[in-house]
């Protein structure tokens, strides 16, 4: 009978259910459990077994520039890095609310990785992740142009609860990109969250986008529903 319940499991694809119960028949502590503190057990290592299953998958869609978590954020070194400010992002309520998170600083102070550290959190709580590294982001979109998959790239980018933008406003953006980034924007404000980290502060954005109109276009969805961590200090790749 056991062999039998293993193969159905197997051919329902009940994996958590197969790997506890074939655990149980090894370990001969089936006979030991009540019937419902046997089914909770199996209903519970499927669970469990799915929601890895599914976490692996979204951090794995994510593509993550760094292989980050909030744990490993280096909170000794100087560059003005507020613990508490970090910490009230665990939750992920910035999500939630639909608010972006701007991120500047030099070069090697740890945009990038707390960036995705905080990518990683978001994902551990389920919701949907991209990140991209913007210098590799406009050339991909104009190149999708040319083959027809555009739209579909930009709606994958708007089904996102957190895109993730790094490197930005490392050169000043011609006409075609700052369309291209003003629409990534309009689709996501006041509707998803999205974190930008550049090597300039905010106020300094306006001159990298360029062309007034669509600079405060761009910028007023930006900075409006945004936090703000501006990083100082040396290099911690140096260091």
């Amino acid at each position: 009978m056991n062999t039998s319940t293993l193969e159905k499991m197997s051919c329902m694809k009940l994996y958590g259910m197969q790997n506890a119960f074939t655990a149980l028949i090894d370990n001969k502590q089936q006979s030991s459990l009540t019937a419902d503190e046997l089914i909770s057990m199996l209903v519970q290592s499927e669970w469990e077994y799915r929601e890895s299953k599914k976490f692996k998958r979204t951090l794995r869609n994510a593509r993550f520039r760094y292989s980050a978590s909030i744990e490993e954020i280096d909170f000794t070194k100087n560059r003005n890095l507020d613990k508490n400010l970090i910490l009230r992002f665990i939750d992920c309520s910035f999500i939630e609310r639909k608010q972006n998170l701007l991120l500047s600083g030099p070069t090697g102070v740890g945009k990038s990785f707390i960036a995705s550290a905080l990518g990683h959190q978001a994902c551990v709580k389920g919701y949907k992740v991209l990140y991209y590294n913007t210098q590799k982001l406009f050339p991909l979109l104009k190149m999708s142009k040319a083959d027809g998959s555009y739209v579909k790239i930009i709606n994958n980018i708007e089904r996102q609860d957190l895109l993730i933008l790094d490197d930005f406003g490392m050169q000043t953006l011609d006409n075609q990109t700052r369309m291209m980034l003003l629409e990534i924007i309009e689709d996501r404000h006041d509707r998803k969250s999205t974190i930008i980290s550049s090597q300039l502060p905010p106020n300094k954005w306006y001159d990298v986008i360029g062309e007034s109109t669509v600079a405060d276009a761009i910028l007023d969805r930006m900075l409006s529903t945004s936090h703000k961590i501006e990083l100082n200090g040396e290099s911690m790749r140096r260091k």
